[in-house]
């Protein structure tokens, strides 16, 4: 959360002051020179849409999705997609810790598409612990899902099938 609140979206009136300065600064050039390439603003982005597809088009560096959105089917595909396009994601707890971050009361997915270079090492030890995290580990989780246990009538069954194996032979 420390990298995402330095990349929160700017407010309305942030925004608004950017683009006059830049306007001004557009306006003062005398005939025939170009203006000063911009700095782009970086900021986290969210929605599900745009995120989704940020995710489509591989531009999202990391995912960040909330546990408890309700209903749960908006964002249960995510994961999925996310590894079959190889971006990272992570699973925080809080949708509401999400929407603090981009300035709205609850948030389901946040997508970091580009950092300042003094801020890549940071992103790449995020991208690199999500992926042993979570990326890496699905099929062994999902492997162990439901704790290897058999129920009793796949029991019973297993019992039968050994019975009639030990009559034939």
């Amino acid at each position: 959360f420390t990298l995402l609140d330095k990349y929160k979206p700017e407010t309305r009136a942030e925004k608004a002051t950017r683009l006059r300065a830049r306007a001004q600064e557009i306006a003062a050039l005398k005939e025939g020179e170009k203006p000063s390439p911009e700095e782009r603003p970086y900021f986290v982005k969210y929605g599900i849409n745009h995120v989704t597809s940020l995710v489509e088009r591989k531009k999202a560096k990391l995912l960040v999705i909330a546990h408890d959105v309700d209903p749960i089917e908006l964002v249960v595909w995510l994961p999925a997609l996310a590894r079959k396009q190889g971006v990272p994601y992570v699973i925080v707890k809080g949708k509401a810790r999400l929407g603090q971050v981009v300035n709205k009361k609850t948030a389901t997915v946040l997508a970091i598409t580009s950092v300042k270079k003094e801020h890549q090492a940071q992103l790449a030890n995020l991208c690199e612990s999500a992926n042993t995290t979570y990326n890496q580990r699905y099929d062994d989780l999902r492997r162990t899902w439901g704790g290897l246990t058999l129920g009793r009538k796949a029991i019973a069954r297993n019992r039968k099938k050994e019975k009639e194996g030990r009559k034939n032979n």
